[in-house]
């Protein structure tokens, strides 16, 4: 079992470390330009000068899937940092604060509840407008309630250890207990919930760019790209499989990290 575990968190962390390379310095694994277009070579299938094909501009796709990387993990990282800082503090105040402050992070977590994630993103974006900035905040805000309810959880564990009421025999303060010895021993399953949440938040901002909501086109993205590719998937399916395959990856290698993390924590 360990070794299978250790396979998996090796396997998941190349392939999320290509991913990552891909969006810092996306010239080294593609010098092209994924703009750059040559009606000439419009539909070409995969072959070695374009190893995912061309769309229908004669766009090489796989640069395209290589430079579309930076927008689709941008969005996904920044939305569940979002969503972590607002859980954060509503946690805290639920696991943490007295009674009545547990009670109204409570309700303002269930009233978040009430509705789809997706379904409070696609209501943010109809009343603001569609954009990255959007639709990044949009998915931060619809992943930020089920957040808040772990992290809420495991801040009560952590407050009833003996290290914490020894803490408070010894006089500490509140504030010394929360950064000396609450936070710090909860990290751990902060760290392992962001790692679980960036799949779902990927897939998240992709959905939103496929529907037109995200990044808008001719840029690389890839839901904007499994969105354009679909009008030509019995001519053309290459167009929509190198994305998809793309969001499919990051998605799975982050959930799958996540999972292998949350289990040596629990070991631990």
């Amino acid at each position: 079992m360990l070794r299978r575990i250790r396979l998996v968190e090796l396997a998941s962390a190349v392939i999320l470390l290509l991913f990552v390379a891909a969006a810092v310095a996306p010239g080294l694994l593609a010098p092209g330009s994924p703009l750059a277009v040559n009606p000439v070579d419009a539909f070409q299938p995969p072959s070695w000068a374009h190893p995912f094909g061309t769309d229908e501009s004669g766009r090489d796709v796989y640069t395209r899937v290589v430079h579309g990387a930076r927008p689709s993990l941008l969005i996904g990282v920044a939305a569940t940092a979002i969503g972590l800082v607002l859980a954060l503090v509503l946690g805290a105040a639920a696991g943490l604060g007295p009674r009545w402050l547990d009670f109204t992070a409570g309700r303002v977590t269930e009233v978040f509840f009430a509705f789809p994630g997706i379904l409070l993103a696609l209501l943010l974006i109809a009343l603001t407008g569609p954009s990255p900035v959007v639709a990044t905040i949009a998915v931060g805000l619809s992943v930020a309630p089920g957040y808040a309810r772990i992290i809420g959880g495991e801040f009560r564990r952590v407050r009833q250890a003996g290290y914490v009421e020894a803490a408070v025999l010894l006089g500490h303060g509140w504030w010394r207990r929360f950064t000396g010895h609450i936070l710090p021993n909860a990290l751990g399953s902060v760290f392992v919930l962001a790692t679980l949440g960036l799949g779902q938040t990927i897939v998240w901002a992709s959905a939103l760019s496929f529907l037109g909501l995200g990044t808008p086109p001719p840029a690389a993205e890839w839901g904007a790209m499994l969105a354009a590719g679909r009008t030509y998937l019995e001519v053309a399916p290459w167009l929509t499989i190198a994305p998809g395959t793309a969001i499919v990856l990051a998605a799975t290698a982050a959930t799958l990290l996540g999972r292998s993390l949350e289990q040596r924590v629990r070991e631990s």
